[in-house]
């Protein structure tokens, strides 16, 4: 069993969900396109076979990926993502930008389809229709809101 963080944060439950040693990993190689089970475990060199069958158990499990069976003799299964694990898109990416900008040996980049030119992350208020600043953003407690 999985040991869970039990603090009243967004950060800690979603990490109770997605941050297991390799899940992030399995889950990007899903969304790159990667959706059976060979393909998954060919481009994460390491990871032990009981060990990617387990997290794909667990993401089924937490509702970020499907199995649907492409093969009956023998029984095989293609993985993908439901809208909750596509919904990472913007974890991946935003940890993508942050190694471009920090790590010493850059592997990946995000760039713009169309030209190639560099992305860089934007916050959005929909209220407002404008971009905001970092200092301009607020973490609220709901409980606040209900005092």
């Amino acid at each position: 069993m999985k040991t869970q963080y039990n603090l009243p944060c967004n950060i800690a439950q979603t990490l109770n969900i997605i941050g297991d040693k390799w899940s992030l990993l399995i889950l990007h190689r899903i969304f790159m396109g990667c959706e059976t089970y060979k393909d998954i475990q060919n481009g994460l060199e390491g990871i032990a076979t009981n060990l990617l069958s387990e997290r794909l158990k667990t993401m089924e499990a937490d509702g970020l990926i499907i199995k649907e069976l492409y093969q009956t003799h023998p029984p095989r299964y293609k993985y993908i993502l439901t809208e909750m694990g596509l919904d990472l898109v913007d974890v991946f990416n935003s940890l993508m930008l942050w190694g471009q900008k920090h790590l010493d040996k850059c592997y990946k980049e995000v760039v713009h389809k169309d030209c190639g030119g560099s992305i860089e992350h934007r916050y959005y208020c929909t209220c407002c229709n404008k971009d905001v600043g970092i200092d301009e953003l607020k973490v609220i407690d709901p409980v606040e809101i209900n005092e």
